[in-house]
């Protein structure tokens, strides 16, 4: 089943037209150091954080088996602007033949922080494949970033994690993940709203 339209978000979060630029002039660049650094040394494509949730860099369509039949994967949240994806990996409609959803958050390259409103609407998408007993692989482009910054959020969403703590558990499990200040900005707002004493129970 596919959430929203084909796949669903609004606009490019937290980044400028020149860094929006810029990301799509590295992008092919940073996409083939990744690839090196994956094979070159200790570093994953992903890793599991928890019994549902993935982080990693781009699905290409070369790993689907292995996401959909080895991991349980039947939702993908992708962190990405469209351009990002278009060669490599899997459509929404690809996704969905092989029965996977597919939610796209698009946030800017190398400084683009993900809203409040995608940190919430990720979190619940895998939430919700948390209570099917199904895993969702959440990415970016190296899954370093973007992806780590949702990925915190739901760590903060289980656990009442400071985003400190969130981030840390995190690089226990995937080393290289950066998470900017900026981005630890928004997982503090975040944690204010699921944690803090106006929290909701």
């Amino acid at each position: 089943m596919q959430k929203d339209d084909p796949v669903s978000e609004s606009g490019s979060g937290g980044g400028t037209g020149t860094m929006s630029v810029l990301a799509r002039v590295l992008f092919y660049p940073t996409l083939a150091y990744n690839v090196l650094m994956e094979r070159l040394s200790s570093r994953r494509w992903f890793d599991r954080v928890d019994d549902t949730v993935l982080l990693g860099a781009l699905p290409f369509r070369s790993g689907t088996e292995q996401l959909v039949e080895t991991e349980n994967v039947r939702g993908v949240i992708t962190m990405n602007e469209d351009y990002e994806t278009k060669y490599f990996c899997n459509s929404a409609e690809e996704w969905q033949a092989v029965g996977v959803e597919q939610l796209r958050l698009r946030t800017v390259d190398l400084t683009g922080v993900p809203s409040l409103e995608n940190l919430h609407r990720g979190v619940e998408f895998a939430l919700q494949h948390r209570d099917r007993g199904t895993s969702v692989y959440v990415h970016c482009k190296a899954g370093r970033c973007r992806s780590a910054t949702l990925v915190a959020a739901y760590l903060i969403r289980l656990h009442c994690f400071s985003p400190e703590e969130a981030r840390d558990k995190l690089a226990s499990i995937r080393p290289h993940i950066i998470i900017r200040p900026s981005q630890l900005n928004v997982l503090s707002k975040y944690y204010e709203q699921v944690c803090g004493p106006t929290a909701q129970s």
